[in-house]
Order: C-alpha cells, then structure tokens, then sequence
C-alpha cells in the first residue's frame, strides 16, 4: 500500500537569534520540530475543549459513580 506524505505549506517564523544558531549548530531539525510540537499543542488544546464541553456528562457520571458505585463492580475479578 502506498501512503503518500502530507501536504507541506512554507511559512514565516520569528525566532530568537542565538537559540536558531545554537539549533543549526546542533543539526536540530527545526521544521520537524517545530511540526511536532504543533501537532503536541493542537492534540492538547483539543482534548482541553473536549473535556470542557463534556465537563458536564462527565461530573454527572462521576456523582452516580460516587453515590451508586461502579457499574458491575461485583463481576470485577481485582
């Protein structure tokens, strides 16, 4: 199967001088860098919305846990 590599778009960045230099002089890879810690910011900044719009599902599950206790929790074998 052949998988082909996403899309890339150039764009403009400012960075600070000395940390630039220090990362050329490195061999960092700055654009995978950069990409992964995007797609770091953008998997957290999604799971922040998530668990804020289901904020309310999720405390409403957690009173019944608290109250009631886990469901089939007499089958659980630890």
């Amino acid at each position: 199967m052949l998988t082909r590599a996403p899309a890339r778009k150039s764009v403009n960045l400012s960075l600070n001088k000395e940390l630039l230099a220090e990362a050329k002089e490195l061999g960092i890879n700055m654009s995978r860098i950069a990409e992964e810690s995007i797609a770091q910011a953008v998997s957290a900044e999604k799971s922040r919305r998530w668990k804020e719009e289901n904020r309310e599902a999720i405390e409403s599950s957690n009173a019944y846990v608290e109250k009631h206790g886990l469901p089939l929790a007499k089958y659980r074998m630890f």
